[in-house]
């Protein structure tokens, strides 16, 4: 297992849609521990292929008691409201408040290939649309007004200076 570099915000794998997992083998597990590593030394709940520069459809998490592979993911259901406040690994955990489904239904395969539906609610079914949103092409900083989405972006930009 090995920690990767995660790929920060704007490169361009961030905003393109993922291509879906197709082989389901010792390499792809092997890849899933890899993210897993990069994400518990990251500090983050969940991280999604894009985030290490991978073009996939793949994201692993461990939130809230729920901890999955997922691949080839889709939110298939989603009911009710909830605002937060969300980062993101590739945005340097800039905060911003977000308003997300308060309910979510995944459906993605394991790293074996078998199909899986998994539902989950308050900040698990946040996570399931954040990682998946990766897989879409999409960043957390996507669903903010475009003033707000501009702060956020500059004060990651200011603080990766710093560093």
């Amino acid at each position: 297992m090995s920690v990767r570099k995660i790929t920060e915000y704007p490169e361009k794998v961030l905003a393109q849609v993922g291509k879906p997992v197709e082989k389901f083998d010792e390499e792809l597990e092997k890849l899933c521990e890899d993210m897993f590593e990069t994400m518990y030394d990251a500090e983050g709940v969940g991280l999604a292929a894009p985030q290490i520069g991978l073009n996939l459809r793949l994201f692993v998490m461990d939130c809230d008691g729920i901890k999955l592979i997922a691949a080839n993911p889709e939110i298939i259901t989603k009911s009710g409201e909830q605002s937060g406040q969300e980062g993101c690994l590739s945005v340097g955990k800039v905060p911003a408040v977000v308003s997300r489904a308060e309910k979510a239904t995944l459906r993605a395969q394991d790293a074996k290939g078998e199909w899986f539906e998994r539902e989950a609610e308050g900040y698990a079914a946040r996570c399931f649309q954040h990682e998946t949103d990766h897989c879409d092409g999409k960043l957390f900083i996507d669903h903010l007004p475009k003033m707000r989405k501009d702060m956020v972006v500059k004060r990651f930009q200011k603080e990766k200076r710093w560093k």
